[in-house]
């Protein structure tokens, strides 16, 4: 399908859509961002050497043209400011996924969680820490609305702040009827995937410390999964996340997760600041399950409950099979 044709396909579809998520359920209303005028034009309209330019013509205000770049959904995404992996990951399997059948016209418009302390190094850390996303979250989705997202995409681990499932979707509630919108979580997504494969044992990689990965065993617990074994990495600061080698990643995941004595049915990977993608590709042939990275499943949810349903490239199997 030529631009031109999925542009053509949009302005038919837009207005008013209701869709039923693929992996939820749920109803999801996409709101109608392209209402005429639009783009609504200052008079006189067109100019040309700062008078109007009469042998121009207007663009027809009783039309509607979409964005340019983001004609087919516009994804809010909220991280917290230290974050400088998560919207790479997710930019990079949108454009290495372009053409017929891909994800062109498919954006991703960020707002950021100010977290302005962000050491991890104390429980009292920790919590300050709780105290900054949670506070800055409606903050941040005001931010984001400005650029009139249709979805929203919640980019931050909250088991690593919250303990239980209840607990870590009270605040996704609250910001989803404030924000109008729905959303696509890693709670939510992680358990679409793994029940995806049947998966029930399971390790997790972190770089959160001791606290942080009882609070995300405790979350898999909830939703239903054995957690085997975990790793964490113990990071002193949010930022210091990005920067975790991916040698040591895949030395976790080979030496201490995937073994035969273990006998995991899935690794899933929690912090959206550690980037994964590459890794996922690289030893998902060779440890023999699936690697659930949470930057490329939480985005595989997003689109799959937007009706996106090829097979998508370069971020693991859950993208190419489901």
């Amino acid at each position: 399908m030529t631009r031109q044709e999925l542009e053509r396909k949009h302005e038919k579809t837009a207005p008013g859509t209701t869709l039923v998520g693929k992996l939820s359920g749920k109803k999801i209303v996409i709101p109608n961002v392209d209402a005429p005028p639009m783009p609504a034009l200052a008079p006189p309209g067109v100019i040309h050497d700062g008078v109007k330019a009469d042998t121009f013509g207007d663009i027809d205000g009783s039309s509607s043209y979409p964005d340019v770049r983001s004609f087919r959904r516009k994804f809010g995404l909220v991280i917290p400011a230290t974050n400088t992996s998560m919207e790479h990951e997710l930019w990079s399997i949108i454009f290495n996924n372009r053409g017929a059948g891909g994800l062109d016209g498919v954006g991703l418009h960020t707002a950021n969680v100010i977290t302005p302390k962000p050491k991890l190094e104390t429980d009292d850390d920790l919590i300050e820490y709780k105290r900054q996303f949670l506070g800055g979250l409606r903050s941040a989705m005001d931010v984001a609305s400005l650029a009139q997202p249709q979805y929203m995409i919640m980019g931050m681990s909250l088991e690593h702040i919250l303990s239980g499932i209840d607990e870590i979707r009270a605040p996704m509630e609250d910001v989803a009827t404030y924000s109008g919108l729905s959303w696509a979580t890693w709670h939510d997504a992680v358990h679409a995937a793994l029940t995806k494969y049947r998966a029930k044992r399971i390790g997790i990689l972190s770089p959160f410390d001791k606290k942080g990965n009882a609070f995300a065993t405790r979350m898999f617990e909830d939703l239903g999964f054995e957690v085997v074994s975990s790793v964490g990495f113990s990071c002193a600061n949010a930022l210091h996340i990005a920067h975790i080698p991916n040698w040591a990643k895949e030395k976790a995941i080979t030496e201490l997760l995937a073994t035969d004595e273990n006998r995991l049915d899935a690794v899933v990977q929690c912090g959206t600041n550690m980037s994964l993608i590459d890794v996922t590709e690289s030893l998902e042939p060779v440890v023999g399950v699936p690697i659930l990275g949470i930057n490329a499943v939480t985005l595989w949810y997003a689109l799959r409950e937007n009706g996106f349903d090829g097979p998508l490239a370069g971020a693991g199997r859950l993208l190419r099979d489901f």
